[in-house]
């Protein structure tokens, strides 16, 4: 049995979907359905089971599980950048994972992590995928630090040469429709211009950078599903590995992107970031990718402008979701 937690969530649902491809659906899904909906990722994907978080978590601290668990891929987190309980993401990000990372340990299976590009900060100490680097990182936000909180745990114990973890960089594609205001700018700019034929973009706050020439590096979550079942496929690669594109596309470029799959002309307002997002926000992000390709990924990544074609004709205009 596989497991994925987060399977309901954006990437975790678009990774069932592409397992189920495959011909895979004995997989438990643990998730927190909450209120949202998220559910609706589900109707489509095929599993053996699913359970609630705080059930599994239970059962994993309590008696031993007869479970043929043969690997984990740990997607479940709260990946809100602007949460404030630290507490809420301390115990959800960190605890939680440390002792599903036991759990696997204790019953021997492949474990396949979400970090996240947010623990590399402002990116002044670079984009390497290098876990001898990452205690000088210096992530903006709570949320990067908690992801950060369990890279660091897991080169303590040494467990980064058994475990893998994956630092996403901005994915956005279908079934991330539930993230409210985590949703990706193509979900967003999509709306906008059907509702006032405008998108809007942060002004730049900073002179070496224009007004939406702030760049990230983006990536298609179909890309990135299948960078992430590369280490499914090849269970003696371990470590921590960028999950990018390695190149570095400006804010500008993502909107007029949207704006041609939608067959319409750019129109662009820049207006002021909010004073607390100012010193949080970053300029520059873009994957260093050449650890993953030296572990024998060799898949290209989708262009920017047909990834958002793909997702804006495909999935959006269509109302549609990932699976069959």
């Amino acid at each position: 049995m596989l497991l994925v937690t987060g399977g309901a969530g954006f990437i975790g649902s678009a990774l069932v979907a592409a397992l189920n491809k495959r011909g895979v659906e004995d997989i438990l899904i643990v998730d927190i359905l909450g209120h949202d909906q998220r559910w609706k990722n589900l109707r489509r994907l095929r599993f053996a089971d699913y359970m609630e978080a705080d059930d599994f978590s239970d059962m994993v601290a309590g008696e031993p599980m007869d479970w043929d668990v043969e690997a984990i891929v740990h997607l479940g987190a709260c990946s809100d950048t602007t949460e404030t309980d630290c507490s809420y993401l301390a115990k959800n990000n960190f605890e939680f994972s440390k002792l599903l990372a036991g759990w696997a340990l204790e019953i021997g299976a492949r474990f396949v992590y979400a970090s996240s590009a947010a623990t590399y900060g402002d990116g002044a100490q670079g984009f390497a995928d290098n876990a001898s680097q990452i205690q000088s990182l210096l992530p903006l936000n709570m949320y990067g630090y908690s992801k950060q909180m369990f890279d660091l745990w897991c080169r303590q114990k040494g467990l980064l040469e058994r475990f893998v973890g994956l630092k996403y960089f901005n994915v956005f594609g279908p079934n991330e429709y539930h993230k409210a205001d985590m949703r990706s700018f193509v979900l967003k700019a999509f709306e906008q211009i059907n509702a006032e034929g405008r998108v809007r973009l942060f002004k730049s706050h900073r002179p070496d950078y224009g007004d939406g020439q702030q760049v990230r590096d983006f990536i298609y979550v179909k890309d990135a599903v299948e960078m992430t079942l590369f280490f499914l496929d090849n269970p003696d690669v371990c470590g921590l590995f960028n999950i990018g594109t390695g190149q570095a596309r400006s804010w500008d470029d993502l909107a007029k992107a949207v704006f041609a799959a939608m067959g319409k002309a750019p129109a662009i307002d820049y207006v002021d970031m909010p004073e607390t997002l100012r010193d949080k926000y970053q300029y520059f992000t873009q994957a260093e990718m050449g650890k993953l390709r030296a572990a024998g990924y060799a898949a290209p990544t989708l262009p920017l402008e047909d990834a958002v074609e793909d997702y804006v004709q495909n999935y959006l205009m269509k109302d549609e979701y990932l699976g069959d």
